[in-house]
């Protein structure tokens, strides 16, 4: 997925006539038709290591690594409509290709061949198709002796955790690994560890059997949602690339507020969300729709710092919106065994909250700073964005009734929009794909499903281990103790244990760790398991945007030319709401949809939108006009009293807002600043 957007096709006209002033424009333009610069794919390489893939030099290799792709994806696409094999026989099959695939792709370190495939890795692609045969030539054995395994069993146990464990290190960085690690040290020497979190201990045996035989470790239920869901959304979003979709998200953006005030800014969330809600990396998504946004965000006033910020917290709150959200919503609904539409239902208001607060943010910056949008003439026309692309929407909404109204599977949903794509592409010669763009798109969704796929089989040992000695209940049960009888301070803990264990973790196993982890704990204390499940995925999401470990912010800011730091802090003052919505749903679940009227849930929805709205002027210290220390506390209060939806705390929430309303009036009127319309 990280690619998606460099292969968006006829973008950008609308601000093509202006370039070469000082190099910006052009930068723009380019950027725009999906072209980046040696930089950014540099920057890419660097913070999102789902990227930093070879380059293979050797046509013949070359060629057979793009038909290899192509078959992998086949295989998920056939065996998605006729059926699959036996459990342990497809995951492992799949698991063994997404090794292949991964060793060939990612080279051993910065300081390797990027256009070569060493012979010590072609040595691991032959491992790695070993454990599958392995498996399929003894599938009934593997299975018989399970818990009592025999030395070739314990062989490819320890076998395929290695391969998994490097994997992952290569294609994901140090932290997964390192963290898969320290579990399967904690399941061989738990006899040691001291207080509660001590138990018997197991053998090396017994954990690699575990993680090997059964489908509760790495052959568990991430890899089996990756092998199914998240292969054929990744699949999705890549031929929706070669369409052009990303074009049209951007274009259609510029048009519908490239010329309001603090426009650019807008466009970034705007297109920023709907791209991160297909495209799953969070980096890529801030370097690749960033290279155009963020340029044209500094043209118009705003900071680097703040710049890379709004592209930083866009494109992580994509992973939070509907309907695809990163694929994580397919784990959710997996793990919590409900359809994934409901998983849709209950993200949706939470997600819209998320991004009304950066908007709003967006806009009092522009008031602020006195920011204007771009010219009108310099823009794309709403009706000739939609003349040229807008054709590319029927997919998303076939989609949608699919997947809400139809009663179709998930899979077979995905299956019919991939077909529909494609077919809805070709009614026009600007988004009509040929022979080799539907081949190039079936090539790119194996390959980006590979970071994903060895993530999800590299938390397959942390479930394992968690599985195998109780961990997860023994960890809910201090975060319990260490909250006492406060649901505050419980919900405090837990979003800090959710921060930390999602720090340089992609998304999808930093959701998967939390809801192994941290999610039980509020689940103990009453809080519906779906708004458990909510609260941690937000605060895996976020360890993207906090310092000191703020990859997307990072990689903002080497867009932008801004401080990392400051870019990162920027970034969690602008999803300020996103911290608080979390609360605000444990608090009032009728934010979620879960047991209310669609009154009841209208009249919660409009509280929280009030909050959010009050924050965000706490925050950004401006309304009509500059905010002092007391009014922002005015505002604050008042979008705390709003957390809880109970009638007295709304009454005093909608007092606070008044207040605020009326003092910046009068501080406005007084100064001679001009009001809103």
């Amino acid at each position: 997925m990280a690619e998606m957007k460099q292969d968006d096709k006829n973008t950008g006209d609308g601000l093509r006539a202006d370039t070469g002033q000082d190099g910006s424009d052009e930068a723009i333009a380019k950027a725009m038709a999906g072209e980046l610069t040696e930089e950014q794919l540099n920057l890419i390489k660097d913070l999102d290591k789902e990227s930093s893939v070879r380059k293979l030099a050797t046509p013949w290799i070359a060629k057979l690594f793009y038909l290899a792709c192509i078959g992998v994806t086949l295989y998920h696409f056939i065996t998605s409509l006729v059926g699959t094999p036996v459990v342990l026989e497809h995951r492992s099959l799949h698991v063994s290709m997404m090794l292949g695939l991964c060793f060939v792709m990612y080279p051993f370190s910065k300081r390797s061949n990027f256009k070569h495939v060493s012979w010590w890795d072609w040595l691991l692609v032959v491992l790695s198709i070993s454990v599958a045969a392995y498996v399929w030539a003894d599938y009934l054995g593997v299975v018989e002796r399970a818990g009592m395994p025999n030395t070739p069993d314990l062989v490819v146990a320890t076998l395929l955790t290695v391969l998994v464990l490097e994997a992952a290190r290569r294609s994901a960085g140090w932290a997964l690994p390192v963290l898969s690690l320290l579990f399967i040290a904690y399941g061989l020497f738990g006899r040691s560890v001291p207080g509660v979190f001590g138990h018997r201990g197991y053998t090396w045996m017994q954990l690699s059997n575990h993680f090997f035989a059964n489908t509760e470790g790495i052959f568990g239920t991430s890899v089996s949602v990756a092998a199914s869901y998240i292969f054929l959304f990744i699949l999705f979003g890549a031929v929706m690339g070669k369409s052009g979709m990303g074009a049209f998200f951007n274009d259609l953006a510029m048009a519908l507020a490239g010329h309001t005030k603090g426009g650019p800014a807008k466009v970034a969330v705007m297109s920023s969300g709907l791209l991160g809600s297909i495209n799953g990396s969070a980096v890529a998504n801030v370097v690749t729709t960033g290279a155009f946004t963020i340029p044209l965000m500094k043209k118009t006033g705003y900071s680097k710092d703040f710049a890379g910020a709004v592209e930083a917290s866009s494109s992580v709150g994509g992973q939070l919106l509907p309907p695809v959200m990163g694929a994580a919503a397919f784990i959710m609904a997996e793990i919590l065994s409900v359809p994934y539409s409901t998983i849709i239902v209950h993200a949706a208001i939470p997600a819209l909250l998320y991004y009304l607060g950066i908007i709003v943010q967006v806009q009092l910056r522009a008031g602020k700073t006195n920011l204007v949008g771009l010219p009108k003439d310099r823009l794309p026309l709403v009706k000739d964005v939609m003349k040229d692309k807008g054709h590319l929407l029927i997919p998303i909404f076939l989609l949608l009734y699919l997947l809400l109204f139809s009663g179709t599977t998930v899979v077979f949903s995905a299956v019919i929009t991939i077909v529909a794509t494609i077919v809805v592409a070709s009614l026009k010669k600007s988004t009509r794909m040929s022979f080799k763009d539907i081949c190039d798109a079936f090539a790119d969704g194996a390959t980006q499903t590979v970071a994903v796929a060895i993530a999800c089989a590299c938390v397959g040992i942390i479930i394992g281990v968690t599985s195998k000695t109780g961990f997860g209940l023994t960890m809910a049960n201090t975060i319990i103790t260490l909250g006492g009888k406060s649901l505050v301070i419980t919900l405090i803990f837990t979003m800090i244990t959710c921060m930390i264990l999602g720090m340089g973790v992609p998304s999808i196993p930093a959701y998967i760790i939390t809801a192994t982890v941290a999610a039980p704990a509020l689940a103990k204390l009453g809080i519906p398991v779906i708004a458990a499940h909510m609260f941690s995925f937000y605060y895996a999401m976020f360890a993207n945007l906090t310092p000191p470990v703020a990859l997307a912010a990072f990689a903002a800011a080497g867009v932008s030319g801004g401080d990392p730091m400051k870019t990162g802090f920027a970034a969690v003052k602008l999803a300020i709401a996103g911290f608080i919505v979390p609360f605000m749903f444990v608090y009032s679940p009728q934010l979620l949809l879960i047991n209310t009227t669609f009154l009841e849930g209208l009249r919660v929805a409009a509280g929280a939108c009030v909050g959010v709205f009050m924050i965000s002027v706490a925050v950004e210290g401006y309304l009509f006009t500059r905010a002092n220390m007391l009014v922002r506390f005015v505002a604050a209060l008042g979008a705390l009293a709003l957390i809880d939806s109970g009638v007295y705390s709304d009454m005093i929430g909608l007092a606070a807002l008044a207040l605020l309303l009326a003092i910046q009036y009068l501080a406005a009127k007084k100064s001679g600043n001009a009001l809103p319309a």
